[in-house]
């Protein structure tokens, strides 16, 4: 047979299935590049790469450099000096610098500061602002009607300090610094390691130098290992690491899935005649409808200048596909009994973040595993109705000290990596679980035919009584199952941004000084390929380009396969986790970028 007849079969058995394989690789072009989703070991680039780890030996490693785990940190050396005894505690932070992506409200309650640090004031605690006033209203379309706030009730902040928590958290890393707790941030935590037991080990940092094809860079250096006696995990809502931990302890076997809303927040410099240090206000209604979880806040601090933190929050468990919390979030400021605060105004701040609202019911039935624990939001405390859960981060992180010091000098466990096993027991015994269990009906409440208004009559019944009512309500739909097909909801359009009162995405975002090393592969990764065109933009027109707050995604042509594509901005990203909740297919992963990449937030 001649060489050309081979060829001329060959190319007979073969082309079609070429064709479809490019035509294929043509319409879903490959996204993802990142090494959890394509294993280094079956990639030729990586053979001859050293993967060696360097290695160090720790008592406690935390982490997540927030207000839990900084409060952990402290504790934990408190109580060494107590017992005068040398332990070696180590605090990983993925932000550049502490607190660089804290962002809350916030009105902080001092109780917890007060038990850990009870002279902050004398030390300089950036708790400059106690509340005066509060104000709860309720907005419709042109109005604006006052609600009471009851002394005594969950919305009283008698007591409490409006805050920028980004500037107390750095205060407490100043302090636990002095007491030489090593803290290393622009280090990100990619990694559980394990014991041979099952038993967590440790966590190793990321590595860096990997270019976004996902082949290793000249400039590629292996991330460290940080083994612990037991490992302390303080990162805050919906954790990277948190989440494989419950998965793989089955923590929250029993207990009702997490939700989750989305915060908005800004800073704004406004005339000094309408600042008044010390005014909290919140508010209701517009411009959500009544079956849309959410409002708004607006709180002035005492600064130099004359500064107030705006922010609104949309409950992450939306119907409407069209719906986008940032345009909602523009739109609310334009409110004609709200926009005067903002009239001739500059704003100097915007951010976002994911916040827990499953309350009671979502917190995991076992908050400690061999080898560690759970503390602070990546366990799920927070208060909804008080909007509040920087104390119980902080006292979660204190009593998880108090248990993993305690089981340390025990030395009786039966797993090689060390679990406080007495640390739920001291959550139960705390006031986290007394508060939490009085509210654990206010926000499921709101699950009801009526909306907006049966949430408030039932939730203030449930308030009256204290939480002693006999039932425990349930929340439903969890957030990525929520969402209706677009062909089904009304379309939202919204207005266009003025520049003074309401902005753009993409100038919001040049405000947070977000950055990511560009040549790295994206660490918003997709599962599969194909969900983004198939599934969200063909059910739901794309969701992922209006709940994302950054302009990470985008729905663009695509040249080569004659449809439209998905293009991830990394780079934009501002480390909020929405993707990762809202998203219909739970496609979306999000993972560590390199460590130091991120927002640069300055006290938000």
């Amino acid at each position: 047979m001649s060489a050309l007849l081979k060829m001329h079969r060959v190319q007979k058995l073969f082309t079609p299935a070429l064709a479809r394989s490019v035509s294929e690789a043509a319409k879903y072009p490959k996204i993802t590049t990142h090494y959890t989703l394509n294993p280094r070991e079956k990639d030729e680039r990586w053979k001859e790469v050293d993967m060696e780890r360097c290695i160090e030996e720790v008592d406690i490693v935390i982490v997540g450099g927030g207000p839990a785990g900084m409060s952990a940190a402290i504790r934990a050396k408190q109580l060494a000096a107590e017992k005068d005894q040398e332990i070696r505690v180590c605090v990983v932070e993925k932000a550049a610098e502490v607190g660089g992506h804290i962002l809350s409200g916030a009105v902080m309650d001092p109780v917890s500061i007060n038990e850990l640090i009870p002279d902050w004031q004398e030390q300089g605690a950036p708790l400059n602002t106690p509340v005066t006033t509060d104000k709860f209203t309720y907005l419709t379309p042109s109005g604006r009607y006052s609600l009471p706030v009851l002394k005594g009730s969950y919305l009283d902040n008698h007591g409490n300090y409006v805050v920028r928590l980004g500037h107390v958290v750095k205060w407490l890393g100043d302090q636990a610094e002095a007491m030489g707790v090593e803290i290393y941030p622009g280090c990100a935590a990619s990694e559980v390691l394990f014991h041979e037991d099952g038993s967590v080990k440790g966590i190793a940092t990321n590595d860096v130098g990997i270019a976004k094809s996902g082949a290793p860079k000249e400039t590629f250096a292996r991330g460290m290992e940080l083994h612990a006696k037991t490992t302390i995990f303080a990162e805050g809502c919906r954790g990277h690491l948190s989440k494989q931990i419950m998965e793989k302890f089955g923590l929250n076997e029993g207990s009702e899935p997490q939700t989750y809303g989305i915060g908005l927040k800004e800073v704004w410099e406004i005339a000094p005649e309408l600042h008044k240090p010390g005014l909290v206000e919140h508010t209701i209604g517009w411009p959500m409808d009544r079956f849309t979880y959410g409002g708004s806040f607006l709180y002035h601090l005492n600064e130099p200048t004359p500064t107030i933190a705006v922010g609104f929050v949309v409950g992450l468990n939306y119907k409407n596909p069209w719906m986008s919390p940032f345009q909602e979030f523009q739109r609310f400021k334009t409110h004609p009994k709200v926009r005067h605060v903002f009239e001739g105004a500059t704003r100097i701040a915007y951010g976002a973040r994911a916040i827990n609202e499953g309350g009671f019911q979502s917190i995991p039935k076992k908050l400690s595993f061999p080898g560690g624990c759970l503390v602070g939001c990546s366990a799920g405390f927070l208060n909804v109705p008080r909007i509040k859960g920087s104390h119980y981060a902080m006292k979660s992180g204190m009593l998880a000290a108090e248990s993993a010091m305690e089981a340390i000098s025990a030395d009786n466990q039966s797993t090689a990596g060390i679990e406080p096993t007495n640390y739920g027991d001291r959550v139960k015994e705390s006031f986290i679980w007394k508060d939490l269990w009085q509210v654990r009906n206010v926000h499921p409440s709101f699950h009801n035919p009526l909306g907006l208004f049966g949430g408030i009559a039932l939730s203030s019944i449930s308030m009256f009584l204290g939480g002693r009512e006999p039932w425990t309500l349930k929340h439903g739909l969890q957030d990525h199952e929520s969402l209706k097909p677009a062909s089904a909801c009304e379309r939202i359009v919204y207005p266009k941004p003025d520049g003074k009162i309401s902005f753009d995405l993409l100038s919001s975002v040049a405000l947070t000084g977000t950055n990511h090393e560009g040549d790295q592969p994206a660490h918003l990764t997709l599962k599969d390929d194909h969900i983004p065109v198939d599934h969200n933009l063909a059910l739901y027109e794309g969701p992922e380009q209006r709940f994302c707050p950054a302009g990470v995604y985008e729905y663009v042509p695509n040249e080569e396969g004659g449809n439209m594509k998905l293009q991830i901005n990394a780079q934009n990203c501002i480390h909020c986790k929405t993707c990762d909740i809202k998203d219909p297919k739970q496609n979306i992963n999000w993972v560590v970028p390199e460590g130091g990449g991120g927002p640069a937030y300055n006290g938000m």
